[in-house]
């Protein structure tokens, strides 16, 4: 591969040529496990038919069940968990003024979350071509939607998954009530709702040196950060 850019030297090349191979066979990894995902055999019924709480067409809040979710022509729907309330220790700083800044801070969105969902509110238009696409949270319908309004989010559907065990279902709360960010993802065939993918590698323990858990489920929102020569801040990897 004939590439090279002003002023860099041999060193640098040679280092940089070994990396791209490297970056090749990664590619070639992700690949084999994005088609290992396509073909998993169907995951489990779905044992209730869930009821979140969603902004209705007058502004107020109605009932949508999880069946509702699915819109004609697309059977598959990915559920987005967003910590809300954050993680018990989680002693960051919550947003800067307005509203949602009057809650206690355990009380309030996780930051990790919300870095999250700034990038996804831009991309859910063009996903959502494509599959159906919402974000739950534990919070009150009322406070997600002041706090999405403060943020600009525009494009996300949101819901309150208050008042049901869909959380505690699908991995998005833990035992004790503490909320976690799950990536989970259903198809429907028929009128039948199977679970097919959720992020659970989130719970698998990882290696040493690498990120935590907490921080892995947004990589894609701070990645640009990831780049430069000294990596990511520690509030951000």
């Amino acid at each position: 591969m004939a590439v090279a850019f002003p002023g860099e030297s041999a060193e640098y090349r040679a280092a940089r040529n070994r990396l791209v191979e490297q970056e090749i066979e990664l590619r070639r990894a992700m690949e084999a496990v994005a088609d290992a995902r396509r073909r998993l055999p169907p995951g489990g019924v779905v044992p209730e038919d869930y009821v979140f709480q969603a902004q209705g067409p007058d502004g107020a809040a109605a009932r949508v069940r999880l069946s509702e979710l699915f819109s004609p022509g697309k059977n598959s729907l990915v559920i987005y968990s967003m910590m809300f309330p954050r993680a018990a220790d989680d002693k960051s700083p919550g947003p800067p003024g307005r509203q949602t800044s009057l809650l206690p801070l355990a009380e309030g969105p996780c930051p990790s979350c919300t870095a999250l969902l700034d990038q996804l509110d831009g991309a859910a238009e063009h996903v959502s071509q494509h599959v159906n696409l919402v974000v739950a949270a534990k919070a009150p319908l009322e406070r997600i939607l002041t706090f999405a309004a403060e943020r600009g989010w525009r494009r996300l559907r949101l819901l309150s998954s208050a008042g049901s065990t869909y959380n505690r279902d699908y991995l998005a709360e833990s035992a004790d009530g503490c909320q976690q960010p799950m990536l989970n993802v259903f198809h429907r065939d028929g009128q039948t709702i199977r679970h097919f993918w959720g992020s659970e590698l989130f719970y698998a323990p990882v290696d040493p040196g690498q990120e935590p858990p907490p921080r892995r489920h947004h990589r894609a929102a701070v990645e640009p950060v990831r780049l430069h020569p000294r990596g990511p801040p520690s509030q951000l990897a």
